[in-house]
């Protein structure tokens, strides 16, 4: 039942100690209950936009607002006590069935600054915050860096009940007073960043461009500071904005300083205005005292965010000329704060979206980070608020990035981000590095192929033309008068694909959009190379537009669909090839000692060896899903936390560093043989009968009529008021089911408005001609011409027998017209012919009931014309394995080796490749 290596080929073959990895995921998020979600609100669960952390005494504060805009601004902080029984180790095994993210966790034990968890006011008193940005401990005191208040608050102690009242407070005569602006060794205007350590309290007074240090806790209201850091003196303050000229960088000044922390040795400032870090190799101890050394700037002068020309390596373009990328590892940009475990140092670059990680403490300026969270390399920038129907934010919020980062926490194991964009904290824990970061991937596709897309807008002009230019071959169309985008767009396809197709793309229009979809022909990175180019006339009203200048979106194809079968990638997975009894009634969550994680669920596992698993992506996370954007409608998306556990056979455990999976609704792949792209497929024979279809379309008007006649026997259905396509369809379906002497069956096309007709004997004897007609206008294969209802037949008769179920090879090729069915998975949820939602359970063989449609429809493309679907659907017996039923157009050329692909939204699958042979061949037997 299970032995899918066999059947769909899926167990292709692809090193130790616990780092972090460039690029992973995070292993647990805090304040949404899953990673994608970004529920807006207050409670004791649930976040808004995080700004501040701290930990120590097994308690982690969250510092429940910010200073960048991002909503809510719930004026509180919240302790989380005990964390670490709440948060799952990263050696622990989970309990299995335990909920839909076992790994998003956190409950709150106190807040500060509210009565309770749900109000999120600010007030001016001993228990109100306005703002509060930076929280501090250092597990016996807690300082609050009160940003709008213009103050910070102190407990002695650890506060134990809600809203419990601050004990003192600095920059303010008493609790109820928020003074005039003024510069003097007690006042703040906006601070924003507070650190206690070894007895010493740092604070980071934004707005006045410095930092105060006071040589001991404070113990009375309003106690002034002992040491300042960026100005000269107290009242020598130079606050914010200012003109360049009245505050340059220097090795002692600073522009607006967000944090300040210390490792007991070392002190850091996150020097935000002039995108550094400051690193003091001592604690201070004297008044405007310069910083050792710098991060982020070459010298002690230079303030350039991201500062390329002169920290970045350069590469050399086809021209000679120097290119720069816009980041690398030396860079930052508007950093939000920096922190020491005592041996690391992390950063949080907050514009460059992105937290750095250097494996020792820098002595030197412009050191490069050893690690990168939050970004695939250390020169991308992924997440992004631009988005269309093309591009979704798949990215937006996922487990892998940190948008605008503004605190940091270090509780020993663990790495706390706060992430004020999506309303979390995300936590990073060092693993073992045995899976790349898309080291998850469709068991079927395993690469994407790359793609570009091309818009015509304007107006029509008779004798203009447009042109498509692919790697330096130019595809011209000349419009006529009677031409419209949809049509000028048809035609550039049919010219880019003409004859064998351009040998670098495919061009196909995605159903319900008036774009054209380029292709690549080739898997993977390769792809991003082909170039695209559009031009038009010289005096054109039409516009033609392209995404880009190449191709891109070649990659592993690690964007998945609830449900998947999908293949983990790695070293020392497992200690030997383990696959599951065929006879069981279900697929195994633990096989071979290994488990697999997705958002702490673990996964059903179809086999698992050293450095492959099979697994299935549980149908729960179709819950995973990005809000919707200020444009508009887009593709549903969202993020998993992927984890493999492995109990070896010598007792010891494993856990891999956290991999970010991303979900799309659908994506599907088609399996293949083992070889290299494009594979051949596992395509099969249809029918051992001639077959047609005949769709229904058009609109719906009372009175109009629909004629079908196979051979010499009419079926004619008169279209009554309330009647739509399904009930047409079903009429004339039901008029030719009640002739018992008809020589056809018919029933459903699958998901679509369509009629498939069967013939009731094998062979070519069963090809009868057909017409389908409708209000006396006959609609044709050639001529799809009618009245308001439209019957288009896509073959003249039927045709294209073979042995149904027999394998499509070089030697039984398909023919033009055939049906043929593959095998794919990632073509998401499904639902029954009604539009019921079907729920289907992880791990079990489908099944029922039958048949079943993907929610989202899929259209194909079959030597470079469009093949018609006729049914798609979850296959009985399998477990995340979809049949899908194509026709192949009757004109298609034949080809040895023509290529297919399937597609629903803007997700195309792998190219495989089917053989398809001259139609007046007869098939072999």
């Amino acid at each position: 039942m299970f032995r899918y290596c066999a059947l769909l080929s899926l167990c292709a073959s692809v090193g130790l100690a616990a780092d972090f990895q460039t690029g992973q995921g995070a292993r647990l998020v805090i304040g949404q209950t899953t990673f994608t979600s970004q529920t807006p609100g207050a409670s004791d669960t649930l976040l808004g936009g995080v700004g501040g952390l701290a930990f120590a005494g097994d308690t982690l504060f969250v510092s429940d607002s910010n200073r960048e805009g991002y909503t809510p601004i719930n004026n509180r902080v919240l302790m989380f006590q005990n964390i670490s029984q709440s948060l799952p180790g990263v050696l622990a095994q989970i309990a299995a069935y335990s909920g839909r993210c076992p790994v998003c966790v956190g409950q709150a034990n106190v807040v500060l600054g509210q009565s309770d968890f749900l109000n999120n006011s600010f007030h001016i008193s001993q228990s109100g915050m306005r703002t509060p940005t930076g929280v501090a401990t250092d597990g016996r005191i807690v300082a609050v860096a009160d940003t709008q208040n213009n103050r910070v608050l102190i407990w002695r102690s650890i506060p134990f009940f809600n809203g419990q009242p601050a004990d003192l407070v600095l920059g303010q005569p008493n609790f109820t007073t928020v003074q005039p602006l003024v510069a003097n060794a007690s006042s703040f205007r906006g601070p924003q960043g507070v650190w206690m350590q070894n007895g010493k309290l740092f604070v980071a007074d934004t707005q006045n461009n410095r930092i105060l240090i006071w040589n001991s806790i404070p113990t009375q209201n309003n106690q002034p500071a002992d040491i300042v850091l960026g100005q000269k003196d107290f009242t020598s303050v130079i606050p914010i904005p200012v003109a360049d000229a009245d505050l340059q960088p220097t090795q002692s000044t600073m522009l607006t300083p967000v944090s300040v922390t210390s490792d007991g040795i070392r002190l850091f400032v996150s020097d935000l205005g002039y995108n550094r870090v400051l690193v003091w190799s001592s604690i201070p101890t004297q008044n405007n005292q310069p910083a050792s050394l710098e991060i982020g700037q070459q010298d002690f002068v230079s303030s350039i965010a991201n500062d390329k020309t002169r920290l970045c390596p350069s590469g050399t373009d086809s021209s000679g000329n120097k290119y720069y990328p816009d980041r690398c590892g030396k860079t930052l940009n508007y950093p939000r704060f920096a922190l020491s475990d005592g041996k690391r140092l992390f950063v949080a670059d907050g514009g460059n979206d992105r937290v750095l990680i250097f494996n020792t403490i820098p002595t030197q300026n412009t050191p490069e980070a050893d690690f990168v969270l939050g970004q695939p390399d250390e020169f991308a920038s992924v997440v992004t608020s631009v988005t269309d129907l093309f591009h979704p934010l798949i990215k937006q919020s996922a487990a892998d990035i940190v948008p605008s980062p503004t605190s940091l926490a270090w509780d020993g194991n663990n790495l706390y981000v706060a992430d004020p964009t999506n309303r979390r904290v995300l936590v990073f824990t060092p693993g073992d590095n045995n899976v790349p970061i898309n080291g998850v991937r469709n068991a079927a596709s395993r690469e994407t192929f790359a793609s570009a897309e091309v818009e015509v807008t304007g107006t029509i002009q008779a004798k203009d033309t447009v042109t498509v230019t692919i790697n330096s071959k130019d595809y011209t169309y000349t419009i006529l008068s009677t031409d419209t985008s949809d049509t000028i767009l048809q035609a550039l396809v049919s010219a880019i694909n003409a004859g064998s197709g351009d040998p670098n793309v495919y061009a196909s229009i995605p159903p319900q959009l008036s774009q054209i979809l380029l292709s690549a022909r080739i898997p993977g990175l390769p792809g991003n190379a082909i170039t695209v180019a559009v031009s038009t006339s010289a005096t054109a009203m039409i516009s033609i537009a392209a995404s880009g200048t190449t191709l891109s979106g070649g990659e592993s194809a690690g964007v998945v669909a609830p449900g998947s079968v999908v293949s983990i990638f790695g070293t020392n997975l497992a200690d030997a090839l383990v696959q599951p009894d065929p006879a069981a009634s279900q697929l195994p969550i633990d096989l071979g000692g290994v488990e697999v994680y997705f958002d702490g669920m673990r996964a059903p596992l179809f086999f698992v060896s050293p450095t492959q698993i099979n697994a299935q992506i549980p149908f729960e996370v179709a819950d995973n899903r990005l809000q919707q954007t200020s444009v508009g409608a887009v593709s549903v998306n969202g993020s998993l936390s992927a984890v493999v556990r492995t109990v070896h056979k010598d007792g010891t455990v494993t856990a891999t560093t956290a991999v970010a999976v991303p979900i799309a609704q659908q994506n599907p792949g088609v399996f293949a043989q083992d070889g290299q792209d494009p594979r051949t497929a596992v395509a099969y024979h249809g029918s051992s009968y001639g077959t047609a279809t005949i769709t229904v379309a058009g609109s719906i008007v009372a009175g109009d009529t629909g004629v079908i006649t196979i051979e010499d026997r009419t079926y004619t259905y008169v279209v009554q008021s309330g009647d739509s396509f399904d009930s047409v369809r079903d009429s004339l379906i039901s008029l030719i089911k009640s002739n018992k002497e008809e020589k056809v069956t018919a029933s459903q096309g699958g998901a679509f408005v369509r009629i498939l007709l069967t013939a009731k004997i094998p062979g070519p004897e069963g090809y009868y001609p057909i017409t389908a007609t409708s209000n006396a206008a006959t609609s044709t294969a050639a001529t799809p011409v009618g009245g308001s209802l439209s019957l288009g037949v896509n073959q003249l008769q039927l045709c294209c027998a073979n042995v149904a179920g027999s394998q499509i090879t070089l030697d039984n090729p398909a023919v033009p017209g055939e049906t043929f069915y593959i095998f794919a998975t990632g073509l998401g949820t499904v639902s029954d012919l009604n539009g019921n939602p079907i729920p289907v359970l992880d791990g079990n063989p489908y099944g029922g009931p039958q048949p079943n449609n993907p929610d989202a429809s899929v259209s194909s493309l079959a030597g470079t014309k469009t093949a018609d679907i006729v049914a798609a659907g979850l296959e009985p017996g399998l477990v995340g394995v979809y049949r899908v039923v194509l026709q192949l157009n009757p004109s298609v050329p034949p080809d040895s080796f023509a290529q297919v692909t399937i597609s629903q939204d803007i997700y195309t699958s792998n190219i495989v490749t089917i053989a398809i042979g001259n139609p007046t061949q007869p098939p072999t037997q």
